[in-house]
């Protein structure tokens, strides 16, 4: 298949990796991600393993559900890129047969909206956009975070088209600029500031603050001017420009700090709360507030 697309939807703070192919403008869903939705069990290794037994009974009854599935490469938690059997939404409505379910019928009708969706964005991918902002605005953001993160992803946009035009052609290429650029302005890895957020698959800008994403969006504005000054083509170029430009970005941050005596880079997150509240603005973990008084 080429002219593969990556990309993620969401069913009930779930998160289905999912893969558009231009060329039969088909979506190809993660199988083990609508698994996970379908037995709602949060722990996706325990997903893998009913799939991987269901995949085994259904190959022995002869299922053609099971032959219709592909193995692409996505994303997984570790950030890297692993073989994963997809499927097309199609196939997927047959196998969601196979599994007992409460939900089945809501992903379905949720299988069919999602596709539904890249036809619009195709024809309007101003959409897609105002879809995003429903969902930050769903799950409690201020209009303030949405404007900002909105802002930061046009900036992110920008910073890898010219990484596309100028000779970076492969997913881990992108990605080892994102993390030059990350841990020269933050001090951390992308990997490092996800795990002090405690987050695993979830998307690290959608769990910044309004700081961590503007400091974000300083340093890969600043990596794509000084990317155009130079010229630069190519991963080594590239890299030079990526830490001159997050170093610009350390040194607001640096500053900032010290004016007011705060850390940009924090702990906290968007994620549901468990026994303690953990949500930014007004929702800060009891530990993180126990924290900063005793740093008064």
């Amino acid at each position: 298949m080429k002219d593969m697309k990556n990309t993620l939807a969401v069913f009930e703070n779930i998160k289905i990796r999912r893969i558009y192919d231009e060329k039969s403008e088909t979506w190809f869903f993660s199988v083990v991600d609508i698994i996970q939705a379908l037995i709602q069990q949060p722990d996706y290794q325990i997903a893998r393993k009913y799939w991987n037994k269901l995949k085994e009974r259904l190959k022995k009854e002869g299922n053609e559900s099971v032959t219709n599935c592909h193995r692409l490469k996505l994303e997984a938690a570790d950030g890297k890129k692993y073989l994963t059997d997809v499927a097309n939404p199609e196939t997927l409505l047959r196998l969601i047969q196979s599994v007992p379910s409460p939900k089945a019928e809501t992903i379905k009708l949720w299988l069919a909206k999602v596709g539904y969706e890249r036809m619009q964005d195709m024809a309007d991918p101003a959409l897609s956009l105002d879809r995003a902002r429903e969902y930050w605005q769903q799950h409690g953001r201020s209009k303030k975070w949405i404007q900002q993160r909105m802002m930061g992803q046009e900036t992110r946009n920008k910073l890898t088209d010219y990484w596309k035009n100028h000779d970076i052609k492969k997913e881990e290429e992108y990605a080892i600029l994102t993390n030059i650029i990350h841990q020269e302005w933050s001090g951390l890895t992308v990997k490092g500031h996800k795990d002090i957020k405690g987050l695993k698959t979830q998307n690290l800008r959608d769990h910044m603050s309004e700081a961590e994403l503007i400091f974000t969006a300083l340093a890969e504005l600043s990596t794509r001017q000084i990317a155009e000054i130079m010229a630069a083509t190519g991963v080594k170029e590239n890299k030079v420009a990526g830490k001159k430009g997050g170093g610009i970005a350390k040194k607001a941050r640096l500053n900032l700090e010290h004016k007011t005596g705060r850390k940009i880079v924090t702990t906290d997150n968007y994620l549901p709360p468990k026994k303690s509240p953990d949500k930014l603005n007004g929702g800060i973990n009891k530990k993180s507030q126990k924290e900063k008084r005793s740093n008064r």
